[in-house]
Formats: C-alpha cells, sequence, structure tokens
C-alpha cells in the first residue's frame, strides 16, 4: 500500500470516528440529569498507522492492499471511553444500541466475562453512516468502553507484558489476575459511595445536611 493509497484509506473511517465522538459528547450530556455527574471520565481515539495495518493483515496471512484493509479489518479506527462504573459502562452501551442509525456489528462482553488473565472491558464494533453526495456507506469503528480501574489494570499490563518474554509468564500472570480482582472489589466499593450520595441528593437529606451546617 502506498502513502498516497493509505491517505485514501482512512479519509473515510476519520469521518466516522468524527462523527462518533460527537455522538458520545451528546449522550455524556444526555444520559443523566444535570445534578448528576457525567458518566464519561475521559475519550481516547485513534487512527491506525500504515504499518500496523499492514502489519496485521500479513498475520492473517493477507497482502496489505487497501482492499484488503478494507474488506478485512474493523479496528481501522478506534476509541477507547473510560467511565467512572460499571453502571456507566452499561448505560452507555445500552444507549449506543438504541441509535437507529448506528449498526452493531459485533460485541464483546469482558467485563461479565473477563480474560484469564483478567483483562476487563466491554468491546463493540459499530457500523457508522458516512453519508456522500450520491450515497451513504457504513465504516466499522471499535469502541472499548470500560471503568478507569480497568484502565489502569490494562495499561500497567501492557507495560508490564507487552512484547516482553518473561520467565516467570505464569507468576505474573496469577498476580495481574489477582491485581484485578482487587481492583473490581474497590471499583465496587467506590460505586456502592457514589450510589448512597445519589440516593441522599435525590431524597433531599444531602441538602439538608449542607444547610444546617
Amino acid at each position: 500500500m502506498t502513502n498516497e493509497q493509505y491517505y485514501e484509506l482512512i479519509v473515510p473511517y476519520q469521518d466516522a470516528l468524527n462523527l462518533l465522538m460527537a455522538r458520545l459528547d451528546v449522550l455524556n450530556h444526555s444520559i443523566y440529569s444535570t445534578d448528576v455527574p457525567k458518566p464519561i471520565h475521559n475519550i481516547q481515539f485513534r487512527i491506525k498507522k500504515k504499518q500496523s495495518i499492514e502489519n496485521k493483515l500479513e498475520r492473517k496471512g493477507m497482502n496489505g492492499s487497501f482492499t484488503a484493509a478494507k474488506e478485512n479489518l474493523r479496528d481501522i479506527a478506534g476509541i477507547r471511553v473510560i467511565c467512572y462504573f460499571v453502571r456507566d459502562v452499561e448505560q452507555l452501551v445500552d444507549n449506543l444500541r438504541g441509535q437507529r442509525d448506528l449498526i452493531v456489528i459485533q460485541e464483546r462482553n469482558y467485563i461479565q466475562d473477563p480474560k484469564s488473565n483478567g483483562y476487563r472491558s466491554y468491546h463493540i464494533i459499530l457500523g457508522i453512516p458516512v453519508y456522500y453526495m450520491e450515497r451513504t456507506e457504513y465504516y466499522p469503528v471499535e469502541v472499548q468502553i470500560r471503568t478507569i480501574s480497568m484502565d489502569f489494570w490494562a495499561s500497567m499490563e501492557h507495560r508490564v507484558c507487552y512484547k516482553q518474554e518473561r520467565r516467570d509468564k505464569q507468576e505474573i500472570q496469577a498476580m495481574l489476575k489477582q491485581y484485578a480482582e482487587l481492583l473490581g472489589e474497590m471499583e465496587k466499593g467506590f460505586e456502592r459511595l457514589n450510589s448512597e450520595e445519589l440516593e441522599k441528593s435525590a431524597s433531599g437529606t444531602g441538602n439538608s445536611e449542607k444547610a444546617s451546617q
């Protein structure tokens, strides 16, 4: 794939990514009432580099052509959404599924069924409509939705294990799984505290306490 072909390839994926980013921004402001903190902590995004596309196609036994990339890769455009709690992740997924003009291509719930090493996240590939003068074409965008603690774990796992051949691999994997479970328990504790505070605010208890101080 030439550089010119690569740039021609990624233009509609960038358009699809931008459209989904705008949709996520709207959802972040509308999922909950104005009195409740927004569910999204931050959003990261990327378009696969030319070399990364060619390497992935090579691993699949394909040539690194424009056509092969468009027909076989669903993660050329990617977004990672970091939420505060699992409840926020579930709510955001439900809202994305409810967008009538988006197509759900694939879903994998690694929160409900974590990977063997402890990895947790919700993966959903969405078909995003890109409108042209005479046609509409859908382009896939891979979305990973996870909590802050899940993202912390994934970042540390990547730093410690990525492209490293370790002699203590089994021991490290056991430790990582244990850490994932500990972070999961901490996250549940924080979510309980958050829910209690929201319930107080909804009932007016919190405001009464502040007014009496």
